[in-house]
């Protein structure tokens, strides 16, 4: 792996590759949360499967978070990299016309994302791991009527949607995923090498999925708005 990221064609290849695992627990997640808007007792039955099953929480969840941090911490190395090879008159001359506004301000928009994650995490997250781990609650799915009986899945899911100003945040987040995942599903699949008869199929299927995805999360978070 270190050899792999002392050259650059190597850190690009390492940054597409754990953008496209992002992106696939992206869709798994925003599949999961989709439940929460047709049947809350389905949406329970698989947060309280995903949150107890012991691979999920000791291997995948392990490796969400090194993949997310990698990802992030590769972004921030390669934006930084390019900055400083880059000539200041050539940038100031023809980068801004060769290059779209997603593409100039993928660390801008990755970095609100990073942001985002952390009112994500302290959200739904760290209190899940307080629940599960400190109280040592595993119960999950229990009485909805007893206040006092556990971690209930999507109680807590709509509870967090019942002030607009969090609304509001997690729309303008997902707005930016999506103008950031615009340019980096298409950026990924070039850098793995999936330039062949395909890149128009991937490209179209792309566009949806960096806006479609984004597009259901905010339409999540406003269902429960005006639903609790």
């Amino acid at each position: 792996m270190s050899g792999i990221l002392n050259s650059s064609i190597g850190r690009k290849f390492a940054m597409a590759l754990s953008a496209l695992f992002l992106m696939v627990f992206l869709l798994q997640h925003f599949a999961i949360n989709s439940l929460s808007v047709f049947s809350p007792d389905a949406f329970n039955e698989v947060s309280h499967f995903m949150g107890t099953f012991w691979a999920i929480q000791y291997v995948l969840q392990p490796v969400l978070i090194f993949g997310v941090i990698f990802h992030f911490v590769m972004g921030f190395v390669l934006e930084y990299q390019n900055n400083k090879a880059r000539q200041v008159g050539y940038a100031k001359s023809s980068r801004a016309a060769n290059s779209s506004w997603m593409s100039r301000n993928m660390l801008l928009t990755g970095a609100v994302i990073l942001a985002f994650m952390g009112l994500h995490f302290y959200d739904f997250w760290f209190p899940e791991i307080n629940i599960k781990f400190i109280e040592g609650d595993m119960s999950g799915l229990i009485d909805p009527n007893d206040a006092d009986s556990g971690y209930r899945y999507y109680e807590h899911l709509q509870h967090k949607f019942v002030d607009g100003w969090r609304v509001a945040i997690y729309a303008v987040s997902f707005v930016l995923l999506s103008l950031h995942l615009l340019h980096g599903f298409n950026s990924a699949f070039q850098s793995v090498g999936a330039n062949n008869k395909y890149t128009k199929g991937l490209k179209g299927f792309g566009k949806v999925y960096a806006i479609g995805v984004p597009l259901g999360f905010i339409l999540i978070a406003l269902f429960h708005f005006f639903n609790h």
